[in-house]
């Protein structure tokens, strides 16, 4: 009777603790949708007055920056017909190119699809720039078939990101690339 009454605690216990952590799961979710949607409505309404695109990414690192905070990098990676090159971005000194299929970000361009790394330090094709980032998702960029780049986050977290991430970065993406004038002629780059 009395191990009974302990395996009762013990279920009960198990329960409770699922159950807190599906809570803060889903606050921390609701928290995210806010601050997509306002992310969002501030891209598209920044964007539609500009169309420069070294002045677009560089607002989009920086509304990035401050609506994701435990980010320790966002920013862009931009294809110049050859590998990516370091763009805009907020963070620590970076790396500068990538080769495509090379880490997080030339698996993503390859691929054409967004990657999700739950833990940096699990992934075998992972390029470490910085030391402080423990995930990070990577959202390609494309206007038809033409590479652009890249949108790189690197959060601070293990398992900072997942689908609500995805599905707001993809269409935040989405903003950038249909309001933005895709000509780095100013750069020496002929994409």
């Amino acid at each position: 009777m009395k191990n009974d009454f302990f395996y009762l605690i013990k279920v009960f216990l198990v329960f409770a603790l699922k159950a807190v952590f599906c809570y803060n799961s889903f606050m921390q979710n609701q928290e995210k949708l806010s601050n997509y949607q306002i992310l969002l409505a501030q891209a598209e309404a920044m964007f539609d007055k500009e169309n420069n695109a070294l002045a677009n990414l560089s607002n989009a690192s920086a509304m990035l920056n401050m609506a994701l905070p435990q980010s320790v990098f966002t920013g862009f990676y931009l294809f110049d017909g050859t590998e990516l090159i370091l763009g805009p971005f907020q963070g620590n000194v970076s790396c500068v190119r990538i080769a495509l299929g090379k880490g997080v970000c030339g698996e993503s361009a390859q691929k054409k699809q967004t990657l999700i790394v739950e833990d940096v330090s699990r992934h075998a094709n992972y390029i470490s720039c910085d030391a402080a980032a423990k995930s990070e998702i990577v959202v390609p960029m494309y206007q038809g078939e033409r590479l652009l780049g890249v949108l790189d986050l690197d959060s601070s977290l293990v398992g900072d990101y997942n689908t609500v991430d995805q599905e707001y970065l993809e269409k935040f993406v989405a903003v950038l690339v249909e309001k933005t004038k895709w000509d780095f002629g100013m750069f020496g780059v002929t994409n």
